[in-house]
């Protein structure tokens, strides 16, 4: 009798423990709990804690609130302006609604999956192929609101962010935009180029304008280039002499007597104001000219007079005209 007693108190005693650790469930911070009663969804939401619920009728089911970051397989693609590309991307959800989540569709990760492989394709058939590689941001935006729309309201999971990861290209592609690179740095290298030539020509025409002002400055410079060049420490120093250095000398020459005298270098007239050329024109408009004399015929030599007329005749010849 007393071991009948012991043993209906060890069945007991099981039968509460295991009673006891179905009736007690400890939910995590990060997830919430769903209670089916006899098959039956209970509206009420069980918090992160101790949850009890009736071992014999109920059912406690968890849920993760955490974002899920799932990586998208890469799908391949014709965009809108018929290049063959390869994305792949990666979707950032969360589920907002846990009853929707466990009873509207059977598995959410691979139905999110299914739908965000469904999307991409669809958003590089809708784009180009520049839109892909630059304008990122749009793409993403896009592929996010396609993803959402059927997903939010009636699975309860909320699609938080769209990243495309990669943009594969054909190597025929890589080329020919690696060449339409290369060309249009070429071009904008020879825009740079000309820019520079045309602003240092302006430059030097502005220099050559002020040296020809005062050729002294043109001397300074000279003497400026022969210390640059002294600098470099070469052993041959070519020395170039200008033009108006020989006349500066030639100037300085004393003048040479007979006809081996050379005849001085005319100098420049400067520019007058309109006071001087007045005065210059009604000078030369008053000056009076000396007036043309009668030219005296220079003497026959004596000793032609003393010649025969008939020589003189023989001598001159006459020309039939």
């Amino acid at each position: 009798m007393v071991a009948v007693i012991v043993v209906l108190v060890v069945i007991l005693i099981v039968a509460g423990l295991i009673a006891a650790g179905r009736s007690f469930k400890i939910i995590q911070q990060y997830e919430k709990g769903i209670v089916y009663r006899w098959g039956k969804v209970l509206p009420e939401v069980r918090g992160p804690g101790f949850a009890r619920i009736n071992p014999v009728s109920d059912r406690l089911q968890k849920v993760n609130m955490q974002i899920v970051a799932m990586a998208v397989p890469a799908q391949e693609g014709i965009t809108r302006d018929n290049v063959s590309v390869r994305v792949d991307a990666v979707v950032y959800f969360r589920v907002v609604d846990p009853i929707k989540a466990t009873i509207n569709v059977q598995n959410y990760m691979f139905a999110i999956s299914q739908q965000a492989q469904t999307s991409l394709r669809s958003i590089i058939g809708q784009s180009e192929m520049d839109q892909l590689l630059a304008e990122r941001e749009t793409v993403n935006r896009e592929l996010r609101r396609i993803i959402d729309e059927p997903t939010e309201e009636p699975w309860g999971i909320r699609v938080e962010r769209v990243e495309i990861k990669d943009v594969s290209l054909p190597e025929g592609m890589k080329r020919s935009m690696s060449r339409q690179a290369e060309a249009e740095r070429e071009r904008r290298a020879r825009i740079i180029t000309a820019d520079g030539e045309y602003q240092a020509s302006k430059r030097l025409a502005a220099a050559a304008n002020v040296m020809a002002r005062d050729p002294a400055a043109l001397q300074l410079r000279l003497l400026q280039t022969v210390v640059e060049v002294a600098g470099e420490k070469n052993s041959t120093l070519v020395m170039p002499v200008p033009v108006e250095l020989l006349r500066f000398f030639e100037r300085m020459t004393p003048g040479l007597a007979g006809s081996e005298a050379a005849p001085a270098p005319v100098e420049e007239l400067e520019d007058l104001g309109d006071e001087e050329v007045a005065e210059a024109e009604a000078a030369i408009s008053h000056a009076s000219t000396p007036e043309l004399g009668e030219v005296e015929l220079p003497e026959l030599v004596s000793g032609a007079s003393e010649l025969p007329s008939s020589e003189v005749a023989e001598e001159v010849p006459v020309t039939d005209r």
